[in-house]
C-alpha cells in the first residue's frame, strides 16, 4: 500500500518564492515599457544615430556655401499599406552643395472618393547627417488633407549646414504616407 502524499512546508515555500519572482520580473517588464522611449531619445541624442527628423520649421538665413563640396541627396516616397495616395517625388536625386537652400517638389493624389487626411513621416540616413538637416517648409510638419481625386504640389525647402562632416556624402531623406483619418474617425465614435 502506499501512502498518501502529503505537503511538505518546504515545497510550499517554494511556490510562494517562484510567484514572488514572477512578479517581481512582471513589474520589471512594465517598467520598462515607460523607460523604453526615455531610453531610446537619449540613445539616439548621444550618439547621433536616430534618423528621427525635427519636426519643425527653422527661418531661412544667410550662409555661407561651401561650394568645394557636393553631396548627393536622394529623396524616397513610401506609403503606409493603408493609405490610398499616389505619391512620388518630381527629382529622386540631386547633387547639392552644403550651405545652399534646394527646393523639391513631391507630389500626392487622393485616390478615393472620400476626403483624405494624412500624415508624412521623415526619415534620414545616414543617421548622424540628421542634425545637419534644416527645412524651413515641409509638408511634414503638418496634418495633410485632400479632397476625392486631389493631386497637390508637396514641397520641401532645405539646407544640409556646412558643418555636415567630410565623410558624409550621400544622404537619403524619405518619407511615408500615413492614412490617419480612419484612426481619427475610429476616435470620435468612441
Amino acid at each position: 500500500m502506499t501512502e498518501p502524499l502529503t505537503r511538505t512546508p518546504h515545497r510550499k515555500t517554494s511556490h510562494s518564492r517562484l510567484i514572488g519572482v514572477i512578479v517581481l520580473v512582471a513589474l520589471a517588464m512594465f517598467g520598462l515599457g515607460f523607460a523604453v522611449v526615455p531610453l531610446y531619445n537619449a540613445f539616439c541624442e548621444a550618439t547621433g544615430l536616430s534618423g528621427k527628423v525635427r519636426t519643425e520649421a527653422v527661418a531661412e538665413k544667410k550662409g555661407s556655401v561651401d561650394i568645394s563640396r557636393e553631396i548627393t541627396m536622394e529623396f524616397v516616397t513610401a506609403l503606409n499599406n493603408d493609405t490610398p495616395l499616389n505619391f512620388r517625388v518630381e527629382t529622386p536625386k540631386l547633387k547639392i552643395h552644403p550651405g545652399q537652400y534646394y527646393t523639391v517638389k513631391f507630389h500626392a493624389e487622393n485616390l478615393t472618393d472620400r476626403v483624405l487626411t494624412a500624415r508624412a513621416i521623415p526619415s534620414v540616413a545616414p543617421g548622424p547627417a540628421t542634425q545637419f538637416l534644416e527645412k524651413v517648409e515641409c509638408f511634414c510638419f503638418s496634418e495633410q488633407t485632400f479632397e476625392p481625386h486631389q493631386h497637390r504640389i508637396l514641397p520641401v525647402r532645405f539646407v544640409i549646414d556646412a558643418a555636415l562632416p567630410g565623410e558624409i556624402r550621400d544622404i537619403t531623406l524619405s518619407y511615408t504616407f500615413f492614412d490617419i483619418g480612419n484612426k481619427q474617425q475610429n476616435t470620435d465614435t468612441r
